[in-house]
């Protein structure tokens, strides 16, 4: 695996902000140049100059590509079988139930050549394979390794150490698209704290991005902590992105939720 990164300060009227970006590969010839890395660092960096926080209230929340695996992170969490024999999920017993709209198809893929997350085996040696993990929005399958499958009397599903090669299928709609859809609410772009409770699904967060009105963004945000249940923010999903982030082993799209609490100013 390849990889290079660029972190940007930037100032305005003295203060300070900072972004990054990075490329990854497991080919180096696939890496984004070092100069287009520090563009987009140096790019990110000046849109977040001038920062100010928003005043407490209810608004659509659009998590960016970038920032969205992480939510779907936290669901492969709560379906994971050390959570579920633990019963430290919200999710428990919910094998088979409506997780998601029933736009959403959630499907592992771990032998496509050359993604950062493909693999033969998982980390016990057993074969992986393509998984429907969720089908119109329908929980199929929990993540399982040989220990937590023997705890819970089910199988092994090849997943010891995680998923490979975990795709959200994309929608129609490209960024600008989601942000028009939106028309007004907040862009998240980064997330701060741990404020995840894996046996509840309340979610409270550190984040900062953008504010946006009649679908264009008009400043960018800081100092705000978003907040929510994740069981409610995955049935309110109201779309995700074609605009996929493939550095990594979660492949989605931004991802667009009817409804999150802020709290700001």
């Amino acid at each position: 695996r390849h990889s290079i990164s660029c972190s940007v300060l930037g100032e305005r009227d003295g203060n300070m902000e900072r972004d990054y970006w990075y490329s990854v590969a497991r080919n180096h010839n696939k890496l984004e140049s070092a100069e287009l890395v520090g563009k987009k660092a140096a790019e990110r960096t000046i849109m977040r100059l001038g920062a100010r926080s928003l005043s407490t209230r209810k608004s659509t929340v659009l998590y960016s590509a970038e920032v969205a695996s992480g939510l779907i992170g936290s669901f492969l969490g709560a379906i994971s079988g050390g959570s579920l024999y633990r019963k430290s999920s919200f999710l428990l017993d919910s094998l088979g139930t409506q997780v998601f709209p029933d736009f959403i198809q959630l499907h592992e893929q771990p032998h496509l050549l050359g993604a950062l997350g493909s693999a033969c085996y998982d980390s016990e040696g057993v074969t992986t394979k393509a998984n429907h993990i969720v089908t119109d929005g329908i929980l199929n399958s929990y993540l399982l390794g040989s220990y937590s499958a023997r705890k819970l009397g089910m199988q092994s599903t090849g997943h010891a150490g995680g998923v490979h090669n975990l795709c959200i299928n994309a929608g129609d709609k490209d960024f600008q698209q989601l942000l028009q859809e939106m028309d007004t609410g907040l862009v998240v772009t980064e997330l701060m704290g741990q404020g995840v409770n894996p046996v509840t699904g309340d979610y409270s967060r550190g984040a900062s991005g953008f504010w946006v009105e009649h679908g264009e963004i008009q400043y960018p945000v800081q100092e705000i902590t978003i907040a929510g249940n994740l069981k409610d923010m995955f049935q309110h999903i109201l779309a995700v992105g074609n605009d996929i982030d493939y550095r990594g082993n979660i492949r989605t799209g931004s991802i667009l939720i009817e409804e999150m609490a802020i709290a700001g100013e």
